[in-house]
C-alpha cells in the first residue's frame, strides 16, 4: 500500500496521540498543558501558539474521537466518524512547502487551534485509509496487557502487536517458556 509521506506522518501522530490515553500502561500522556506542548513539539505541529486548558481538553476530545474510528465496527461507521471530525475542524486544504518539507497538503485553516489541526490533518489521513478499503489496518495491540493503537502497514496485514520488540517478543518468550515447561513436565 503506497502511502504519501505526509499521510504516513499524520497516521503516526494519530497513533501517538491515541497512545497517550489514560488507559495506556504509562497513564495519561496528556495530563496537562506542558505535556500538550511536548506532544506538539515532538510531532512538529506547525503554528502552535500559546496553549491553555481549553486546548488540552479539545485535544483530549479529538483523541477520544480517533479511538472511536479505530473501534468502528465497519467502514460506514468509520467514515461517518471521520466526516464529523473533519467537518468540525473546518478544513481548508492548502498546498504548502515549509520547514524543509516538499509540497504537501495541510487540511487545517491557517491559525487553527492545535485540536483542529490534529482533527483535520489526522482525520484526512484516516479518511485515506478508509477510502483505500484498508480500515482493518487500524488496530489495537493483541497483547493481553497492552491496548496501544497502531496502523498495520505490513504487506500482508499480519501485524498483531504495537511493537514486535516489546509486546510481541514478550509474548513469544512466554509461549516458548510455557512449551518448555510442558515438555519438561
Amino acid at each position: 500500500m503506497l502511502i504519501p509521506h505526509d499521510t504516513r506522518i499524520a497516521l503516526e501522530t494519530v497513533v501517538d496521540l491515541m497512545n497517550t490515553a489514560p488507559e495506556s500502561e504509562a497513564g495519561d500522556g496528556l495530563a496537562d498543558v506542558a505535556a500538550l506542548y511536548d506532544f506538539a513539539e515532538r510531532h512538529d505541529i506547525s503554528g502552535v501558539g500559546v496553549l491553555g486548558d481549553q486546548d488540552l481538553r479539545a485535544v483530549q476530545d479529538v483523541r477520544s474521537r480517533f479511538a472511536e474510528v479505530f473501534a468502528a465496527p465497519d467502514a460506514r461507521t468509520a467514515a461517518d466518524l471521520v466526516n464529523s471530525l473533519v467537518a468540525a475542524a473546518g478544513t481548508t486544504p492548502q498546498l504548502t512547502d515549509h520547514d524543509g518539507y516538499d509540497w504537501h497538503v495541510h487540511y487545517f485553516a491557517p491559525g487553527a487551534s492545535v485540536a483542529d489541526h490534529l482533527a483535520a490533518d489526522c482525520g484526512m489521513a484516516l479518511a485515506f485509509i478508509v477510502v483505500a478499503g484498508e480500515r482493518e489496518r487500524l488496530r489495537r495491540c493483541e497483547a493481553p496487557d497492552c491496548r496501544d493503537a497502531f496502523v498495520d502497514l505490513s504487506r500482508n496485514r499480519s501485524r498483531r502487536y504495537c511493537s514486535s520488540r516489546t509486546c510481541g517478543n514478550r509474548l513469544h518468550v512466554a509461549a516458548y517458556r510455557a512449551r518448555r515447561r510442558e515438555a519438561a513436565g
